[in-house]
């Protein structure tokens, strides 16, 4: 067999363990010839390639980043302003490939379902801290970015306790909320906005001003995501031949103008922004991405195409890409982190907590 292995979008912890979970196991288990593709997809568009054997895994497994590089402006369905799948599509056959295993979000799934419908044969391995792809529990990144959050609150806490201040801690996620809440559970919030659940400001300030009261300090964390009520998103740039033309950022700081002429604390804001992403993966992060890596090679050797490895109810499986390309995974209202930090007190910022859960759907404009 003749493997092609990829990484597409964002970078984040693990990617390195991922490629060796695949590559060992394909030329273990399969004797196969690996084809290591660079930058992502701009890699099969520029025609960069590299053979990967198994002495360029020694040391993958704890190392941050991709040994691949990644690019998430790349489409070749749409590379300056021009469809070049066809050329894709040649380059593939050229090379002989049997497959490609693609480590990536929700961008990169939706691209390998379009390219199959071309005669291209993908794997897919779900790879964002954002956690926001369908159909599988948890993607690999997001363990390591909640850490990190975390880590951040730990330290952001001490110095807030200190100056009895209000601190504003913006993550990253794009339209769903799953590092926010979890980063923020893990990190003691006390208040923790979200994109799924728009904030009422009133009910932000009303929650403040009572901490200040009797806690003098408050940790607050927002995703970026968020928007108030009938609000709109805080967009940060657009970029035209991005996959996702929109960048979010900015809700913490748009957020602290709102607040702090309301509430008698000093507030500052802290954008974690892209050091989620780097760094050492976590121990759970690794064991993950080494064990997605190689059920992708199972598949991979079953031929079995067209399909993205998930971890459901705690075991590996794999769905279709159709199923999960163009898809966004939100925070459910079952959610058991969500539903316990709103037992314990968490403020999420809804006056009436209790009658938004049982909505029937979330009331944010870009959610689906």
């Amino acid at each position: 067999m003749r493997v092609g292995i990829l990484t597409g979008g964002g970078d984040c912890s693990s990617l390195n363990a991922a490629i060796q979970g695949v590559t060992k196991t394909l030329i273990e288990t399969a004797k196969a010839e690996v084809i290591g593709i660079q930058d992502g997809f701009l890699g099969l568009i520029q025609r960069r390639v590299r053979p990967l054997v198994a002495s360029d895994c020694i040391g993958l497994i704890q190392s941050g980043g991709t040994i691949l590089g990644t690019c998430n402006r790349s489409s070749p369905l749409n590379y300056k302003g021009q469809d070049v799948s066809d050329s894709v599509l040649e380059f593939y056959r050229e090379l002989d490939l049997d497959c490609i295993v693609a480590l990536g979000g929700d961008g990169t799934m939706s691209l390998c379902h379009a390219l199959s419908q071309k005669g291209m044969n993908f794997v897919g391995i779900p790879k964002t801290i954002d956690n926001d792809l369908m159909h599988t529990d948890r993607s690999f990144g997001f363990d390591t970015a909640v850490g990190i959050v975390a880590e951040a609150m730990d330290r952001l806490h001490t110095t807030a306790r200190s100056h009895g201040r209000v601190m504003i801690v913006e993550t990253m996620g794009r339209y769903a909320g799953w590092i926010a809440l979890y980063g923020g559970v893990a990190g003691g919030a006390d208040m923790i906005l979200l994109p799924e659940f728009p904030y009422e400001l009133d009910e932000v300030i009303r929650v403040l001003n009572e901490r200040a009261q009797t806690h003098h300090y408050s940790m607050l964390v927002v995703a970026e995501g968020a928007a108030p009520k009938d609000g709109q998103l805080v967009v940060a740039q657009n970029i035209a031949d991005s996959p996702d033309p929109i960048r979010l950022g900015g809700i913490g700081h748009f957020l602290q103008k709102q607040i702090e002429p309301h509430i008698p604390m000093e507030v500052r804001t802290t954008v974690l922004g892209h050091v989620q992403r780097g760094g050492q993966p976590s121990a759970f992060d690794r064991i993950f991405a080494s064990n997605l890596g190689c059920y992708a090679a199972r598949l991979v050797i079953q031929k079995e195409y067209g399909r993205m490895v998930s971890v459901l109810s705690n075991s590996l499986t794999s769905v279709a890409l159709a199923d999960v390309a163009n898809r966004t995974r939100t925070v459910t209202k079952d959610d058991m982190t969500l539903l316990s930090a709103i037992y314990s007190g968490v403020s999420f910022g809804v006056r009436d907590i209790s009658k938004l859960l049982y909505e029937p759907e979330a009331a944010h404009p870009r959610l689906r």
